[in-house]
C-alpha cells in the first residue's frame, strides 16, 4: 500500500512539472471576453444573410392559408420539393420591399437543395412548410396573396 502511495505522489509530481506557462497577447484596447462584430453571427445582420441565400424554387405549392394574428397574419404555406433531405425552406418576397404590387402580395416558396443527390422518395417524404408574418401596414394595400412555385401558383384573395 505504501508503494502505491509513493508511485502516484512521484508520478503527481512529475506530471506537475511537465505544464507549459502561457503568455497573453491580448492589446490594452480590446476585452477577450466580448466577441468580435460579425455579419453572419447569430445576432448578424438579417440583409447580410438573406443576400447569401442559395434557395431555389421547390416543385410545387399544394396548400395555402392566411391566419389571422395580433397586428397582421400568417401566411403558411405546404408544399413538395423534387427531391428528399430540402432545406431552410422560405416564402421569399417578389415585390421589391415585401409591399404589394397593383393589390398583389407576391411570394415564392423556395428552398436550399443538399449538396449531395438525395432519393425522390413518396410525395409525403418531400413535403415542406414554410410560414411568414406580414403586418397589417403591409396588407392593407393587398387584395390578394400569391404564393408561387416551379411549377403552380397558390391564390388567396379577399
Amino acid at each position: 500500500m505504501r508503494n502505491i502511495f509513493s508511485a502516484i505522489l512521484v508520478s503527481g509530481l512529475l506530471l506537475s512539472g511537465c505544464s507549459s506557462r502561457s503568455e497573453s497577447t491580448v492589446s490594452d484596447n480590446t476585452n477577450p471576453l466580448i466577441p468580435e462584430k460579425t455579419s453572419t453571427g447569430l445576432f448578424g445582420n438579417q440583409r447580410a444573410r438573406d443576400a447569401i441565400y442559395q434557395g431555389r424554387p421547390l416543385q410545387q405549392v399544394t396548400g395555402l392559408t392566411i391566419e389571422p394574428s395580433q397586428g397582421g397574419a400568417i401566411i403558411r404555406v405546404l408544399g413538395v420539393a423534387e427531391r428528399q433531405g430540402v432545406y431552410d425552406v422560405r416564402l421569399t418576397p417578389v415585390n421589391v420591399g415585401d409591399q404589394p404590387v397593383n393589390g398583389v402580395l407576391a411570394y415564392r416558396l423556395e428552398g436550399v437543395l443538399p449538396s449531395s443527390d438525395t432519393p425522390v422518395g413518396t410525395v409525403a417524404t418531400r413535403e415542406v412548410m414554410a410560414a411568414r408574418a406580414v403586418t397589417n401596414q403591409t396588407l392593407a394595400g393587398a387584395r390578394e396573396i400569391r404564393v408561387e412555385a416551379r411549377e403552380n401558383v397558390q391564390v388567396s384573395r379577399r
